[in-house]
């Protein structure tokens, strides 16, 4: 009985000195470090990306973090460069990378991006301070300065050509989220229009400082901008902001984290089964995490997915079209 038990017990240390080998050759092309492409400082990329990050080093044991930069353009040729592992896109700047038409550099096809995992969506809304009677597009006045967020970000890159659309000839300002607020509340801008994953740190800080309207599109304005642009309607729900009991139209385009082309499958397997299975986790870092589901893995139409990625996907039943598998 004894050799039964001391042979069953060598088997049993056998496996796990097999898996630990297989763990380790399954490490051996991880990076060293990485680091995550987010945004500005008070927007939602940064506290998100840094977020997610930061679990992903801590849980996997890699050193990594977020990093600010100008938002979706400036990240989509940042991981093409190589200059970052990972990066958090918006699918319109993504879109326009992809074939060529960035507006950082353009002609280049931005071909070594990967999906990896949804993330959620990015609405598009206005503030500007009470005392100014702007609670509209309609109450805007041609050359108005309006802060649109860092040059290369989602704002930037539609805001302008949105209310060009909706007949307001803007005087474009460029700057981070928190930089933007502190520029409205002092006069040197009259509106701030930003994208990102509501609640908007900015926002809400602004809300406790200071008197502010924050608004969005009527109906009929949303109509044209989806008639005009790759985004969708959405609703921003009433009391998202505590000056705000009503909700906002608005229009939204979804986010996705990639990588580059080459980074480790089974790397990329480990973030995504991460984040993707631990929703939970992911709420705490931050509520635009509510989106962060699977499920949401279909709003991408056109990037190819990083095979870890499409690994994970299909383990769990969904299934990754074949023109998509990268």
């Amino acid at each position: 009985m004894s050799r039964k038990v001391l042979g069953a017990a060598a088997l049993l240390v056998g496996a796990l000195s097999i898996g630990s080998t297989a763990m380790a050759q399954d490490r051996g092309d991880w990076p060293a470090s990485f680091t995550v492409g987010t945004a500005s400082q008070g927007g939602t990329y940064y506290t998100y990306g840094s977020g997610w990050a930061n679990y992903v080093a801590e849980t996997l044991g890699v050193s990594g973090g977020g990093q600010v930069t100008g938002g979706p353009v400036q990240n989509a040729a940042l991981v093409q460069t190589g200059d970052l592992e990972f990066g958090m896109v918006t699918m319109g700047p993504a879109f326009e990378a992809w074939n060529g038409n960035s507006e950082l550099a353009p002609g280049l096809k931005h071909d070594e991006l990967r999906a990896m995992f949804p993330m959620y969506q990015t609405p598009f809304s206005i503030a500007a301070l009470t005392s100014s009677d702007i609670a509209s597009v309609a109450d805007m006045s041609d050359g108005l300065k309006v802060g649109v967020g860092p040059a290369g970000g989602t704002s930037d890159a539609y805001f302008q050509r949105f209310f060009d659309t909706l007949g307001v000839d803007i005087e474009k300002r460029n700057g981070g989220a928190s930089d933007l607020a502190g520029q409205l509340q002092d006069g040197l801008i009259d509106v701030m229009a930003f994208a990102a994953g509501i609640p908007v740190s900015a926002y809400s800080q602004l809300e406790a400082q200071t008197d502010v309207n924050l608004f969005a599109f009527t109906e009929a304005e949303v109509q044209k901008l989806v008639d005009a642009f790759p985004v969708s309607s959405f609703t921003i729900p009433g009391g998202t902001y505590s000056s705000v009991s009503e909700p906002m139209h608005s229009v939204a385009m979804w986010n996705f984290a990639v990588a580059r082309s080459d980074m480790s499958e089974s790397f990329v397997y480990e973030i995504v089964k991460l984040i993707m299975e631990n929703n939970d986790r992911m709420m705490q870092i931050h509520r635009a995490a509510r989106e962060t589901l699977p499920e949401n893995y279909i709003h991408n139409s056109f990037l190819p997915w990083h095979p870890g990625a499409v690994r994970w996907f299909e383990e769990n039943g969904f299934m990754v079209p074949d023109n998509l598998k990268g």
